[in-house]
């Protein structure tokens, strides 16, 4: 049967379209224009960071971040291995090794007790990635960092509009960075942003992201011609992605609200299912005030996961499990190597799956839980 309920529909303000058409008025489509600033402003004041720079992806905010620290061939960044490829593949492609530690049982994080076995002589760096928007124990992973004079590099991609003890993702790192891709909660089709928060790094991240010129400041009248100062590379994105994201911030509070009540109806669902043993739900420490970026459900087994997802499948419900472990991908093992042992990642990674959950589904979303619930009453016969 084909999917009647998508897993992810992109979300449209309404005003998209008009703040584009003004772009094209204004007569100013490269990036960097009025729409460009309006995201810089708004990212500054909502997250609270130095300096909020639109790029044109997530990795792209990653690969300036690697930049940014002057990595070397043979230098290491800690990282965990339960994240999208760009986390590490932003790092080895300046020659600098991925050190992948085992997550957290309860939030899917970076394992912050395991970090410091991981350091070493070459380490520079470590990379923390807020799964589902729910962040990492930050306060430890800094003290961490600060007894090693490491840098911390927050992969909030997930994570706008998320806190940790009332401080929001991405103002917390020397270095962070998001996602606007159309499968996270505010978007622009493709997109992302680096936040900077170490004013040691503001200056030289705007030449970096500006082809290694200060054409930024020439921008700004503080030089009277711009010249190659540094690295870098094309990193910034048109006006007409800027303009299509500044309609998504203005409504990112809203957009957020509408994903809390559905991922709540989601958790309250899923409760019995829990007590039950079919099941276990996302965990929420009670430092972190989450973004509802997705709803996931850790099954009993692989076998289960399969069962369920076919399940959902022939009802008509797109559903996805996430990330095959970087530790044991090919690239994975040419490019990092682990810390410790990954008994974590690895069964995570083979019994998570994750439910449908965007703007839109409301009306809907009675009957993804009454299929699911079809799914997990069969696997709770079969597994229970």
């Amino acid at each position: 049967m084909s999917t009647g309920i998508p897993f992810n529909k992109p979300y449209m303000t309404g005003r998209e379209l008009w703040l584009i058409s003004q772009a094209h008025a204004r007569g100013h489509l490269s990036g960097d224009g009025a729409f460009t600033k309006q995201c810089h402003r708004w990212l500054e004041e909502h997250v609270g960071c130095r300096k909020a720079l639109l790029t044109h992806s997530c990795t792209a905010a990653l690969e300036m971040s690697a930049l940014l620290l002057n990595l070397e061939p043979g230098d290491e960044v800690i990282m965990p291995s339960f994240t999208f490829v760009s986390t590490a593949n932003a790092f080895v492609l300046r020659g600098a090794v991925p050190v992948f530690v085992d997550i957290r049982p309860d939030t899917l994080n970076i394992d912050e007790k395991l970090i410091e076995a991981a350091i070493t002589s070459r380490t520079r760096a470590i990379c923390v990635v807020h799964y589902a928007g729910v962040a990492c124990a930050m306060d430890e992973i800094l003290a961490v960092a600060e007894r090693h004079g490491l840098t911390v590099i927050e992969d909030a991609a997930q994570a706008i509009f998320s806190s940790y003890k009332g401080r929001r993702l991405g103002g917390i790192g020397a270095l962070a960075a998001l996602s606007f891709h159309e499968t996270k909660n505010v978007i622009s089709g493709e997109g992302g942003a680096l936040l900077v928060n170490d004013p040691c790094l503001e200056e030289r991240a705007e030449i970096i992201r500006e082809k290694g010129t200060n054409r930024s400041k020439f921008f700004r009248g503080q030089v009277d011609k711009y010249t190659w100062v540094d690295v870098g590379s094309s990193y910034l994105p048109g006006e007409i992605i800027a303009a299509f994201l500044a309609a998504q911030l203005e409504q990112g509070e809203a957009i957020t609200r509408t994903r809390l009540s559905l991922w709540d109806t989601y958790h309250a669902w899923a409760e019995p299912y829990e007590v039950g043993g079919v099941v276990r739900r996302p965990v929420v420490p009670v430092e972190c005030t989450h973004n509802a970026h997705m709803y996931y459900l850790l099954l009993p087994s692989l076998e289960a996961r399969m069962r369920f997802i076919e399940s959902m499948r022939e009802a008509g419900v797109g559903t996805v499990f996430h990330y095959i472990p970087l530790h044991s991908s090919p690239a994975g093992q040419r490019f990092g190597r682990t810390s410790g042992g990954m008994e974590i990642t690895d069964s995570v990674s083979g019994r998570l799956v994750r439910l449908p959950l965007y703007v839109g589904l409301e009306d809907q979303q009675e009957a993804v839980i009454d299929a699911a619930s079809l799914a997990l009453d069969s696997l709770q016969v079969e597994f229970g």
